[in-house]
């Protein structure tokens, strides 16, 4: 590698790690030339640059897990998984061979609307069983306490109890969903990803890497895609009375590319992914008679104190045909920066183009003088 690539290379990495609109090759102001290319080659040491070949291709798929799809429970518990009753909701109670305990269906009238709402004391009142305790409890729990009192009346009574209305407990789900609002919490276990299902799926600008969990004072936050891509199930959840799931907008989910472009800028990620050559596509692919095919770099900032590397530079020599077929295989992540150099005689002709003007400018002053 030569010492002015090694210079290109660093300044890119600078860039990439601290953010600044710096042009690659630059001068450091307050830094005089031979301090700044000692630092530029120190930091180099800190750069991991790599070739985009097949066998990185192959590492890189070889990182990525393809688990079977999962399912929405993975993760939780749920055997044990009772409802419990809570104020507000809705019971059919019947007793069987004694018709006159239970309430006749009527036309036009629902379940809901005919059944017995657990009051606000907590309890419900039945036929010979007056302010039945019923909040907290399981079906099953009321289920033996209501037969415990109607078998003072009724020789071994059998008892039916179903909820027709979940009314106590509700979890929140807002943001990029196809349909935000408020889902019970049911007999059957609800999950987080049970719930991201039931709002509709993400909407087209959702973040589909994380979400927010919150459950009372705490909030954390859930890697989605570690769910899916990963098969992660740790990342699941079983949701709770009051839970809000928030999904974020994918505004940050962005790649930058710029250099010798027809259209340089941002290009948005999406829930599939961006490659390296969706992401050229984008922006109009490489200007023909100036860019260097094979000057087109990736720059991937790094952890650096988990890692000891400041940034990952890939390179791709797009000049041989086959290395397409590598581009669309190099997927691309958040704030990853593509730059396409300038050819060195595209390069070399633009200075000759801005020093053209000068000279005939020269030209022009010496035949004034003459």
């Amino acid at each position: 590698m030569t010492f002015s690539y090694k210079i290109f290379i660093t300044s890119l990495v600078l860039v990439t790690v601290s953010g600044c609109t710096m042009i690659p090759g630059s001068h450091f102001e307050g830094i005089d030339s031979d301090e700044q290319t000692r630092n530029l080659e120190q930091d180099l040491d800190n750069v991991n640059i790599q070739i985009i070949d097949v066998s990185l291709i192959a590492q890189q798929n070889k990182l990525r897990n393809n688990p079977k799809p999962l399912s929405s429970h993975a993760g939780v518990d749920t055997s044990d998984y009772e409802y419990k009753l809570g104020v507000g909701d809705v019971l059919t109670i019947g007793v069987w061979d004694h018709p006159e305990l239970t309430i006749p269906a009527a036309v036009q009238r629902t379940a809901e609307f005919d059944g017995f709402r657990v009051q606000q004391d907590g309890t419900i009142t039945y036929a010979y069983a007056p302010n039945i305790p019923a909040a907290g409890k399981t079906v099953r729990q009321l289920h033996k306490a209501l037969v415990e009192r109607l078998s003072k009346v009724i020789e071994k009574p059998q008892v039916d109890i179903k909820v027709v209305g979940f009314r106590s407990q509700k979890t929140y789900i807002t943001g990029e969903v196809s349909q935000p609002g408020v889902y019970p919490v049911t007999e059957n276990p609800l999950t987080l990803i049970d719930a991201l299902n039931q709002a509709g799926g993400l909407s087209q600008f959702a973040d589909w890497r994380t979400v927010t969990f919150t459950r009372g004072d705490t909030t954390e936050v859930i890697q989605l895609d570690q769910f899916y891509a990963q098969g992660d199930i740790s990342q699941n959840r079983l949701l709770q009375d009051g839970d809000i799931v928030h999904v974020n907008r994918n505004d940050t989910q962005k790649v930058f590319v710029l250099g010798d472009v027809k259209k340089a800028g941002t290009v948005t990620l999406n829930r599939y992914g961006l490659n390296l050559a969706e992401a050229l596509s984008d922006s109009g692919g490489l200007n023909e008679n100036t860019a260097d095919a094979n000057g087109i770099f990736v720059l991937r900032k790094s952890n650096y104190q988990q890692t000891g590397i400041l940034a990952n530079v890939y390179q791709l020599h797009a000049k041989n045909i086959g290395s397409l077929v590598l581009a669309e295989q190099f997927e691309l992540q958040p704030h990853d920066i593509v730059y396409v150099t300038t050819a060195p005689l595209a390069r070399w002709n633009r200075m000759i183009s801005l020093l053209l003007p000068s000279v005939a400018t020269l030209d022009q002053v010496d035949g004034l003088s003459n």
